[in-house]
Order: structure tokens, then sequence, then C-alpha cells
């Protein structure tokens, strides 16, 4: 595991503490940020929701957003992260949450421009998690979500306010990107 690019390019990761935590591969998150920066959406204040070892939020950190929070029940998991971040040296615009994604969500105060959720395969309520986090405060019109999952979940679930924009499978993992549509009453 690596840095892809950007300012802590090529910096290696500290990997998993245990076999309970599965990074995305370098190939499936090069692929989900070039799918991101094509669709240009904004990283400015960045989510990593299920962090592992925080390499999504890393990344997003090291292409210039200006602030990733990283939100892991783990505390073995919780220290990678915070290794991770001191030796690519992009701790000073981090934060690191040792609590639960739900919990997370419930006490939710400001919107995110990007938000990553990279669960266990395991995890059957995902979709569930997915709906909350996109009627919770974390997101806003405009909101960039992305999911990495395995090619059995159907994201034809999801439902409004998520709007499935890209899908894209690589082998056994795959990822979806969604915005957050706009609500038609507050447009008129």
């Amino acid at each position: 595991m690596r840095v892809i690019t950007g300012e802590a390019k090529g910096r290696k990761l500290k990997g998993p503490p245990d076999t309970s935590t599965r990074p995305m591969q370098d190939k499936i998150k090069e692929g989900l940020f070039s799918a991101l920066e094509a669709m240009g959406a904004s990283v400015d204040r960045v989510l990593d929701l299920y962090s592992g070892t925080g390499g999504i939020g890393i990344e997003a950190l090291s292409r210039g957003a200006e602030q990733a929070d990283f939100v892991e029940h783990g505390k073995a998991q919780c220290a990678v992260i915070r290794w991770n971040l001191d030796h690519t040296k992009l701790a000073d615009r981090a934060r690191v949450h040792q609590m639960s994604v739900r919990g997370f969500i419930a006490g939710a105060r400001e919107p995110y421009d990007l938000i990553f959720l990279d669960p266990p395969y395991a995890d059957t309520d995902i979709i569930e998690v997915l709906q909350q986090v996109a009627t919770s405060r974390l997101v806003e019109s405009g909101t960039t979500i992305a999911l990495g999952h395995w090619p059995r979940l159907d994201v034809s679930q999801v439902k409004p306010p998520l709007r499935l924009v890209r899908n894209r499978c690589h082998g056994d993992s795959c990822f979806s990107i969604f915005e957050i549509e706009e609500d038609p009453d507050t447009t008129a």
C-alpha cells in the first residue's frame, strides 16, 4: 500500500493490524480517484468512514484536500491511521475519531464535499448506512459519496437523495459513486 500521487506520492503506508481490515487495493483506489477527478468532484472537506488504515483519506489529503476526518471503531486501526498520517506528514490536516460509523453519523454537525465508505464486505447493512449518510447533516446538495464494495452488492437499491453516477468493478472489488441530488423544493 502506498500513496499514489500528490504531496505524499510514493510513501508506503503501514498495513492493517489484523485480518479484519481489508484496505482498498492501489489499482482500485487509482481508478476511484481517476473517476472522481473526471467528474470534477470537490475534495476540500473529506470524510473517510470505515477508515481501516486511512489509505483513502490520506490519498485525498495528498491530492489537495484541505481537511479529512477518519472514522474507525478499532483502537489498533486508529493507531495505524495516526501512524500513517504522521509518516506522510499530513496529520496537521486530519482528525481521527475512534467510534462507530453510526455514532458519527448520528452526531454529525456539518457537511463534507466528499465521503468515502469502504466497509467490510460482510457488512449486510451497508445500503442502510449509506441511506443514513445521505439523509444526515454530513451531506448537502452536490456532496459526492464513494462506496467500496463487493460485486454482488445491489447498488440499484439506493433511494433519493442518492443518485448513482459511476459504478466500476475490477475483479472482486468494486466502487460506486453517488451524488446527493438537489432538493427540488429548495430550487424553486
